[in-house]
């Protein structure tokens, strides 16, 4: 029994360094550019047992891209606690974002565009995150940081469309990250927040150019 429990326990933790290092190759590199023996040459294993964890690529991206946005959530959650300003968090999923594309090869984005199953699961996440956004808006009205003229599920969609449309297009290959999510954040969110917020926003741009 004692010999089961510690190979399950091996293969528990192993389950997850491959996670963390397939992520790590396909972000350098590009999902397409990475094949599964480079994996598992990576982490001194056989190719056989990486198929035994997980049997193809896609599934081992789609567990991959669904352990980040996890993650991801967690970070913002446990941020969210001790921070209850709106524009605060604003501003930390910012440099959040900002550093996860910084540190991602544009050639990642088009690969997933490949995968069925990850653009399902990430179709649902931006869903998701547009009902979230809209209840998040609501609330920095309340806190006085956004005009109570706007129409916050309307807003959301628009946002997640200005989204879409940067990776549609892959703006990402032709302008700079900070540029991007300048113009793509800032200039929109600019708009329907009240002078209270664009305070905030104003002292956060300064900060940065330093």
């Amino acid at each position: 029994m004692q010999e089961i429990t510690n190979i399950t326990a091996y293969r528990q933790g192993l389950k997850g360094k491959i996670l963390k290092r397939a992520m790590s190759l396909f972000a350098k590199n590009g999902v397409r550019a990475v094949k599964m023996d480079d994996i598992a040459r990576s982490l001194g294993i056989s190719k056989r047992t990486l198929y035994e964890i997980y049997e193809n690529k896609e599934l081992l991206l789609f567990e991959g891209i669904k352990n980040y946005m996890q993650m991801r959530e967690q970070e913002v959650q446990d941020y969210s606690t001790h921070n209850k300003n709106v524009m605060d968090i604003i501003l930390f999923v910012y440099n959040v974002k900002v550093g996860e594309f910084s540190n991602t090869c544009p050639q990642f984005y088009g690969d997933i565009e490949k995968y069925p199953n990850v653009q399902d699961f990430l179709k649902k996440e931006r869903e998701d995150n547009q009902k979230r956004l809209s209840e998040f808006l609501v609330k920095g009205t309340e806190e006085g940081y956004f005009r109570d003229d706007v129409d916050h599920e309307l807003v959301s969609l628009l946002f997640d469309s200005i989204g879409r449309l940067v990776l549609a297009k892959r703006l990402y290959t032709r302008f700079a990250i900070e540029d991007l999510f300048n113009n793509m954040m800032f200039i929109s969110l600019r708009g329907i927040c009240t002078r209270k917020g664009i305070d905030v926003l104003d002292k956060f741009l300064a900060s940065q150019k330093k």
